[in-house]
């Protein structure tokens, strides 16, 4: 059973995801008490790699309330668990001009924390703009479609 935590609404807004991948984040102390909490944010996050490990950066788990001198600091960077040959997939595709990885999404999975991470391409102005126009005419011809049932 999966328990979403934190979800990165903009990531489709903003990216174009071409893969997902799932991988499991090494935690410390009081932050599995605070994911379990809702308190995570995913907004502004990234995936970077460092010789043969990959950290996920700027992804604010907040400070367990009850916690005590063990907390950690929020915004610290978290390593990903992922084999060896997933991480070289993904070196390979972020090498290319354009690409980034980001976190999607954040959750419990049996009992483990997990993020799922997109090999993503970022989407300039104006393929936003085309996007949301697509979106509109799919809108408007699917009203259009359950208008002409009903008649």
């Amino acid at each position: 059973m999966i328990k979403v935590i934190a979800t990165n609404r903009k990531a489709h807004y903003n990216y174009e995801i071409e893969e997902k991948i799932e991988a499991g984040i090494e935690l410390r102390g009081t932050e599995v008490k605070s994911l379990r909490a809702g308190q995570c944010s995913l907004r502004e996050g990234y995936v970077i790699i460092k010789g043969e490990q990959i950290f996920m950066l700027n992804v604010h788990i907040s400070a367990y309330k009850e916690g005590n001198i063990y907390n950690v600091d929020p915004e610290r960077e978290r390593k990903l668990l992922l084999h060896r040959r997933e991480i070289e997939r993904i070196r390979d595709k972020i090498q290319q001009k354009g690409y980034a990885v980001i976190p999607l999404r954040l959750y419990f999975k049996r009992g483990y924390a997990k993020v799922e991470l997109g090999v993503a391409k970022g989407r300039k102005l104006y393929d936003k703009r085309r996007k949301l126009q697509e979106r509109d005419e799919q809108r408007r011809a699917q009203e259009e479609i359950k208008r002409f049932e009903r008649e």
